[in-house]
């Protein structure tokens, strides 16, 4: 696999078009009979474990994120055309571990890198959502198939600094034309 480009020297429209070249196997057109247990974690913040021992290789977990698929019934799978095997994950397979923000207000657009390395615009098929947590906000971007990354502590900072520079009564953030509010709705 290709090293990663330095999202910061990247302008917007380079940061789509590697984007759109990033081609995902077919994982949700694909039916396999399911095989067992991968003995694979993902953990909150990121790692990938096999058998209880991090996976150290970026590229390994690179491609295991590129068959990774979520169920219908919440789960998550790693899956190819003839085997299917469950994983586990704590909180979300994805986290948010960079932010590339380009434009103001309405016209702004917030691209996030994930620690698989997968380019992510927030926008109308990439919400953002704020969960309440006991230990403060925790902010959700969708990437797809219902799979989400958590945005990690120091982007979230990020996003609430936004927020508040633009003296609102609601705040929140614009990209790809959609306001996302910081705070969670109402339960």
């Amino acid at each position: 696999m290709d090293a990663l480009p330095d999202l910061a020297t990247l302008s917007l429209p380079e940061i789509a078009r590697l984007a759109a070249e990033r081609r995902l196997p077919p994982v949700e057109q694909w039916n396999p009979m399911h095989c067992g247990d991968s003995e694979m974690r993902i953990a909150r913040d990121g790692t990938w474990f096999h058998q209880g021992s991090p996976i150290g290789r970026e590229t390994m977990v690179r491609l295991f994120s590129s068959i990774l698929r979520r169920e219908a019934d919440g789960g998550y799978v790693l899956v190819t055309p003839v085997e299917k095997l469950d994983i586990a994950v704590e909180d979300a397979p994805f986290v948010a571990v960079e932010m590339k923000a380009d434009g103001e207000g309405r016209d702004a657009r917030l691209v996030f890198r994930l620690n698989t390395g997968d380019l992510v615009t927030a926008g109308p098929d990439h919400a953002m959502r704020f969960a309440e947590e006991a230990d403060g906000p925790r902010p959700y971007l969708h990437v797809r198939g219902g799979m989400e990354a958590l945005v990690a502590r120091p982007i979230y900072y990020e996003l609430a600094e936004r927020a508040l520079a633009e003296d609102r009564d609601v705040p929140g953030v614009w990209s790809d034309g959609v306001f996302f509010p910081l705070a969670a709705g109402p339960a």
